[in-house]
């Protein structure tokens, strides 16, 4: 029999996040993969090391994570054949994801290349908006409020076409996107009452009014709440 694909989401940073499902199957998986810089072991990894044991065979998928986004088809082109030689092989693999493996995850580049192929299963994580909102105290909705996920990529109309009829929303992959939103939510009257958390649940996070942000990274995201 084939394999089982995995999807396991590690959550935003913290490991003490990882779910007890998630942890045991760190634990009995034979193979494991991950996203990874073109050198180091990158986030992903170092989040799950302490759940680890030694003797996995390990697959990092090499990406340069430049914004053009030109080797990413290759990276999960390869990625994919070695995971499915495994797969036809009879052994699982786990594809660890950053967050949730389903909400902006790498693992869906894996799952649509191998789905129909081979089973596959989810373990959902805790995501970046659920940590930001816990890290700063600001819920993300109340009783009925319509909550907008919008990606900072998006262009200031969309932006806006987006903000205006919701109650609440969370903008994500900030980065050097800061500027422009800035200004963006000025006009729209809403900078006043947002909120930037940087790396939510990591040593290093920072959570701070947006106003005061001069930068953030790409790991960053923004509370909008009236």
């Amino acid at each position: 029999m084939s394999g089982t694909l995995w999807g396991i989401g590690i959550g935003p940073g913290d490991p003490e996040l990882l779910t007890a499902k998630a942890i045991r199957l760190l634990g009995e998986l034979p193979v494991l993969a991950w996203p990874a810089p073109l050198e180091g072991d990158g986030m992903a990894r170092s989040i799950a090391a302490a759940y680890v044991p030694v003797g996995k065979v390990e697959i990092p998928i090499r990406l340069s994570f430049r914004p053009e986004r030109d080797d990413t088809d290759e990276a999960y082109d390869k990625a994919a054949q070695t995971i499915a030689e495994h797969l036809d092989a009879g052994r699982d693999v786990g594809v660890l994801c950053e967050g949730d493996p389903l909400f902006f995850g790498s693992f869906i580049y894996v799952m649509t290349r191998l789905q129909g192929r081979f089973a596959v299963q989810v373990v959902p994580g805790v995501s970046s908006p659920m940590a930001a909102a816990a890290m700063a105290l600001r819920p993300l909705s109340v009783l009925d409020d319509a909550v907008a996920i919008i990606p900072a990529t998006r262009s200031d109309d969309m932006i806006r076409a987006l903000l205006e009829p919701a109650e609440a929303a969370v903008i994500m992959k900030v980065g050097r996107h800061l500027p422009r939103l800035k200004g963006l939510l000025a006009d729209m009257g809403l900078l006043a009452n947002a909120v930037a958390v940087e790396r939510a649940t990591l040593p290093d996070q920072r959570v701070m009014a947006l106003a005061e942000a001069e930068t953030l990274s790409y790991f960053s995201v923004i509370l909008v709440h009236p």
